[in-house]
């Protein structure tokens, strides 16, 4: 099992829109019908782990963003309306146990902003940092630094091309495991 947090980012550093939507909604190759990507990332994952912030939204959606994935949230509160199968825990430590203990071998989607992503990088539970550039330039929004700590330690694994010009950067993050057990082979 990986914990891999995704995002898009700008090309000039942002992970939000100026209105404070997340990168990759503002790209007209998303837009149209490119999921940049985020189908093939989610044949590997059996659970979500998410901030509040990222969480609340979805409980207005038409349908729910993660049919197939198991939901853990870091939150204080459960938000009305949280479906009963959604795990909430405020503390990062312990949330994190209940997840390692649900887990049958499957990777973890770490959704979220840089806080939630810096989080769980602080103890020790992110694999791989992937970010999606949308050759689009916001000049304002949520950055990915400071909040995401410059210490994180990248190693460069890959990339590749997406179609309308963006760009995925896998990163593997040295010095930190999820130190979770090996997933069976099958699900690897």
């Amino acid at each position: 099992m990986k914990i891999r947090a995704r995002m898009s980012i700008s090309a000039d550093g942002y992970v939000t829109t100026p209105t404070g939507w997340p990168a990759h909604t503002a790209d007209p190759a998303y837009a149209t019908g490119g999921s940049h990507g985020i189908r093939e990332f989610l044949q590997d994952c059996e659970q979500a782990l998410m901030g509040r912030t990222t969480f609340e939204p979805a409980l207005d959606n038409d349908r729910w963003p993660w049919p197939a994935l198991r939901v853990f949230v870091l939150g204080s509160h459960r938000p009305a309306g949280t479906p009963d199968h959604v795990v909430l825990d405020g503390d990062p430590k312990r949330l994190l146990d209940k997840l390692r203990a649900a887990n049958r071998g499957g990777d973890v989607h770490l959704v979220g902003g840089p806080r939630t992503i810096q989080t769980f990088h602080a103890l020790g539970a992110l694999d791989t940092l992937e970010l999606v550039v949308v050759p689009l330039l916001f000049g304002d929004g949520m950055r990915l630094t400071p909040a995401l700590s410059p210490t994180i330690g990248l190693a460069f694994e890959r990339q590749r091309a997406l179609p309308g010009g963006a760009v995925e950067i896998v990163y593997s993050c040295e010095g930190t495991r999820s130190a979770l057990p090996d997933a069976p082979a099958s699900r690897r």
